[in-house]
């Protein structure tokens, strides 16, 4: 990346950093001179290479199961004390999609709990660790006016997701309820604090390499997409990095950037259907 964003030697919390848009998101601050801790659940195989490229003064791996309170402020507490700073850009991108297209009346309650715990309940964990050690932070001003959260949503918080109303309600939630709330309440503790969400569609992911491979899920993808594309991880990640970067993004607060091609809405219909 060419363009200087002014992220250098600035701590970046990224979760759900093992996944295709965590990992291409990590990359990107890492190539700004950010110095990032990378969150993951259970594997950190992908993050391996990172390591390779990027030495421990810049690149920390913390696991963390996000639900749990203790995990989460844990997490907060190691990458402080790896970086000696405390983390000044929150990237809340972690997330279940149960692949299982199931009918509200038929899901089971378990299911519902879940994604929206790992979903949902997680995020808030975080949000509100990262803001009450923003709290007590002691950081000169400038460094504290960079600070800001970028969440990730889905499209299917925008439009709904027909056999997955958990993850879709779990989106719509960090969307619209989280994001517009929370960018009038960071000000209060920095005030040039900022709160964003890039909302992608469908993405080539490892995790949706094996969907991607049935047309009938590309076009129902792509029939009401105007470029006609399934998304990168670059195009995503890249989103999530320009919001960061107080440089470009500065005076953007409360919004939701929908990185999906132009859709227009989901195609709920296959010919057979009508």
């Amino acid at each position: 990346m060419g363009l200087d964003l002014e992220l250098q030697d600035i701590h970046v919390l990224v979760t759900g950093a093992s996944g295709g848009i965590g990992l291409e998101t990590v990359k990107l601050f890492l190539e700004q001179g950010a110095k990032v801790t990378a969150h993951y659940n259970s594997n950190s195989t992908s993050l391996h290479s990172l390591g390779s490229q990027f030495s421990s003064k810049q690149l920390f791996a913390a696991q963390s199961e996000l639900t749990s309170v203790s995990s989460v402020e844990s997490v907060f507490a190691s990458a402080q004390a790896h970086f000696g700073l405390p983390v000044q850009i929150l990237v809340v991108n972690h997330g279940i999609w149960p692949p299982q297209d199931t009918p509200i009346w038929e899901m089971e309650l378990e299911q519902w709990k879940r994604t929206i715990d790992v979903n949902l309940t997680a995020s808030f964990l975080v949000t509100k660790h990262f803001l009450r050690c923003l709290t007590k932070a002691d950081v000169k001003d400038e460094d504290k006016a960079k600070a800001n959260i970028v969440y990730v949503g889905s499209t299917a918080g925008r439009f709904g997701e027909k056999g997955h109303s958990d993850y879709a309600a779990s989106k719509s939630a960090l969307m619209y309820g989280l994001t517009l709330t929370l960018k009038n309440e960071i000000v209060k503790i920095a005030p040039q604090g900022r709160v964003n969400c890039v909302a992608p569609g469908w993405v080539r992911t490892p995790l949706a390499e094996d969907a991607l491979r049935d047309p009938d899920v590309v076009y129902r993808a792509l029939a009401t997409t105007p470029l006609k594309k399934i998304a990168t991880t670059y195009d995503t990640a890249m989103q999530v990095v320009l919001l960061s970067s107080t440089k470009v993004s500065g005076h953007v607060t409360g919004q939701i950037v929908n990185v999906a091609g132009g859709m227009e809405g989901r195609l709920l219909n296959k010919p057979d259907d009508i």
